[in-house]
């Protein structure tokens, strides 16, 4: 009879991936719940958290579940809780006294607040975060992965695979706290990718993001359109991934620490372009130097020299993470 038990399927682990439902922060949670899953049978619900305006900006020690916007969260609890963002967190820090104790808590980023409270913090190594429920990965987690993206790719074939090699995506971000993108400076790096592009016979694919200033977002169209490629204008299914599947080589601008360990996870030569710093800080040499050592980037100087590495897969490595630390709790 215990031969017969055990041989018994176990449940699906029951997983809530919890947000405010912006794509950005969604996909860090969701991106560690499918990694998760991929490891064990898991059935993933995703939740949203929305706060009343007049409760919005109020310190996360005084939100309570009846301020929210959103429909209020309910039993039966889940097994394990993904949360990511500041308004999760007056949930994150009560969901396991709710659920009697069987709820396991993972936040991604540095939570800066009741970091103690929650049983795993998944946390960007160059955050400099410590602590002993803190576990530390290159970056962020997230959804890419190279079956995903050969998966994902097919639709965009039929643009792509007649391109000569080398391809080269280019993934183009804005302006943010630490870094400017100017319309001189989008000038100056249209032409450095273009010569690069035309000195090596092949073809460009570029993608902007919605911080992209749109003076910028001009002149790099202007500059670089009459290359062989694709310049995505926003309109349409988002190529992104077909890009990622199709290239030889992955050009980043340096104020996106997430496009920069996504693009590591393909395995292709990923080379870093320069923005303007706004602010001085550390966080992004330490992430740079990180993937550096990996192998995996390298500051664009303007050739298409390639070299090979072993795709990051930290979005697994944390959820293996996860897993040991639930059976061990």
């Amino acid at each position: 009879m215990a031969g017969a038990a055990s041989a018994r399927p176990l449940s699906p682990l029951a997983i809530w991936v919890v947000s405010d439902g912006r794509a950005g922060i969604e996909n860090q949670a969701l991106g560690l719940a499918e990694a998760v899953q991929r490891l064990t049978p898991a059935e993933i619900t995703i939740k949203h958290i929305r706060w009343r305006p007049i409760f919005d900006r109020l310190p996360s020690a005084l939100k309570t579940p009846a301020m929210l916007a959103s429909a209020p969260l309910t039993a039966p609890w889940p097994d394990l809780w993904i949360a990511t963002g500041r308004a999760t967190l007056p949930l994150s820090t009560r969901v396991k006294a709710w659920s009697g104790g069987k709820t396991f808590v993972v936040q991604t980023q540095d939570p800066r607040w009741a970091n103690d409270r929650y049983d795993l913090i998944v946390a960007p190594a160059h955050d400099g975060l410590s602590g002993d429920n803190v576990f530390e990965i290159t970056g962020s987690p997230h959804r890419i992965t190279p079956q995903r993206i050969a998966e994902a790719a097919p639709p965009f074939a039929d643009r792509i695979a007649p391109l000569p090699h080398p391809r080269v995506a280019v993934l183009i971000g804005g302006k943010s706290k630490a870094f400017d993108l100017t319309e001189a400076h989008a000038a100056d790096l249209a032409d450095q990718i273009a010569d690069a592009v035309r000195a090596s016979g092949g073809a460009l694919m570029l993608t902007f993001s919605r911080r992209t200033p749109d003076a910028a977002k001009a002149v790099m169209t202007a500059r670089l359109s009459d290359l062989p490629g694709w310049i995505w204008d926003g309109t349409g299914d988002n190529p992104l991934f077909g890009f990622l599947h199709f290239a030889d080589h992955i050009l980043v601008t340096e104020d996106s620490a997430n496009m920069a360990a996504e693009a590591a996870s393909t395995g292709k030569p990923v080379h870093v372009l320069p923005m303007i710093p706004l602010k001085a800080g550390d966080k992004f040499a330490r992430l740079y130097d990180d993937l550096q050592s990996r192998g995996a980037t390298r500051p664009f100087d303007g050739a298409l020299d390639g070299w090979t590495y072993d795709p990051l897969a930290e979005t697994d490595r944390a959820a293996r993470v996860v897993l040991e630390a639930m059976q061990t709790r």
